[in-house]
């Protein structure tokens, strides 16, 4: 691996940061606190339009979860040129090693779209409990960090707003800013994606696939097939509508290169039904889990396939699972027992 590869993958790895600041595209989720890395003033402006991995699943911040856990691997979701329009994207365009991905997504989709979910007003907030994990980089080597628990409330409103939500870790409780840059506010979109937000996105796979291939925020360097992927990555396990959860696992399954991953985990030692995609050019697998028995969404991780300057191929880069989602009223409220849509349960 030469210098160029290591600093780039430093950049997708970032180092902690102070809640103030955003995530970067990615998540991600995820799930998460970052801080950019220091670059020249190019380097620092394309950094800022590349979704990283989520915190905030249900109301992204950049896009998928509002910060990064320290380390977790900041996914890079890219467009590589070409113009707009998506390859691969129409109904035979997957490729024909994932047929097996295909089939699980299918069953994925269709148990998304028979499963019941509230909906959510834009004066409310989603409630995520999660527990993370990511690797630190900042030796040099992937440095595993302990496992945290961290609750997030990501408001509703489109916005724009300058305070997103509210996010507790170790006992402490900060809010939630604005993107870098959004002096007026970070309003609703594919950087913060609100319940509003993603009900008004296309429920035909092939129209939602075109225009995630159309806006997946750009960033040299990396393949518009795994931009995609980590974008859709980013969104799962959040408060949406069926129809629409349902067309994201459809349009996941017309993206080349997805496989199955049957002993896939999430960061709590959850087994389950696995999705992948690699990064070859950087030598990095990102897996979504799925419960083996309702296809609800478990978790996420993240790990090299290839050895690298920074650990050996299976070393893992960064993990979360979901524990519970729920709507509340407030930001910082608990929600009730009855209002929990995901609880922690082992597979």
């Amino acid at each position: 691996m030469n210098d160029g590869d290591r600093e780039e993958i430093a950049r997708l790895l970032p180092a902690p940061a102070d809640w103030d600041l955003p995530r970067e595209q990615h998540l991600r989720h995820k799930e998460l606190l970052m801080h950019r890395i220091d670059r020249d003033n190019d380097q620092e402006q394309a950094a800022r339009t590349r979704p990283a991995r989520r915190l905030l699943r249900p109301a992204l911040l950049a896009p998928a979860t509002a910060l990064a856990l320290a380390g977790a691997l900041a996914a890079g979701v890219a467009l590589n040129g070409n113009g707009g329009t998506p390859q691969g994207t129409s109904s035979h365009g997957a490729a024909t090693d994932m047929r097996p991905a295909a089939a699980l997504l299918g069953r994925i989709s269709a148990a998304a779209e028979g499963r019941s979910t509230p909906e959510v007003r834009d004066d409310q907030f989603v409630y995520t409990r999660e527990k993370a994990r990511g690797a630190d980089l900042t030796s040099g080597k992937a440095v595993l960090g302990p496992l945290r628990e961290r609750e997030v409330w990501a408001a509703q409103e489109p916005g724009p707003l300058r305070k997103l939500g509210l996010v507790r870790e170790d006992g402490e409780t900060l809010p939630i800013n604005a993107e870098f840059g959004d002096t007026d506010g970070t309003p609703a979109g594919i950087d913060r994606a609100t319940y509003r937000w993603i009900g008004s996105l296309p429920t035909d796979p092939d129209k939602l696939l075109a225009y995630l291939y159309a806006n997946t925020p750009h960033a040299e360097g990396r393949g518009r097939d795994q931009a995609v992927f980590e974008q859709i990555g980013a969104l799962l396990g959040g408060m949406m509508p069926p129809e629409t959860a349902a067309a994201f696992y459809r349009a996941a399954a017309k993206i080349p290169g997805v496989t199955a991953a049957p002993r896939a985990r999430d960061a709590i030692g959850r087994r389950g039904l696995g999705i992948a995609r690699d990064d070859t050019d950087y030598g990095i697998r990102t897996e979504w889990v799925f419960d083996e028995r309702d296809y609800s969404y478990l978790g996420s991780r993240s790990y090299l396939i290839k050895d690298t300057s920074y650990g050996k191929s299976g070393t893992l880069l960064s993990s979360e699972a979901e524990l519970e989602l729920a709507v509340v009223d407030r930001a910082g409220q608990q929600p009730a027992a009855g209002d929990r849509t995901r609880t922690e349960r082992r597979s």
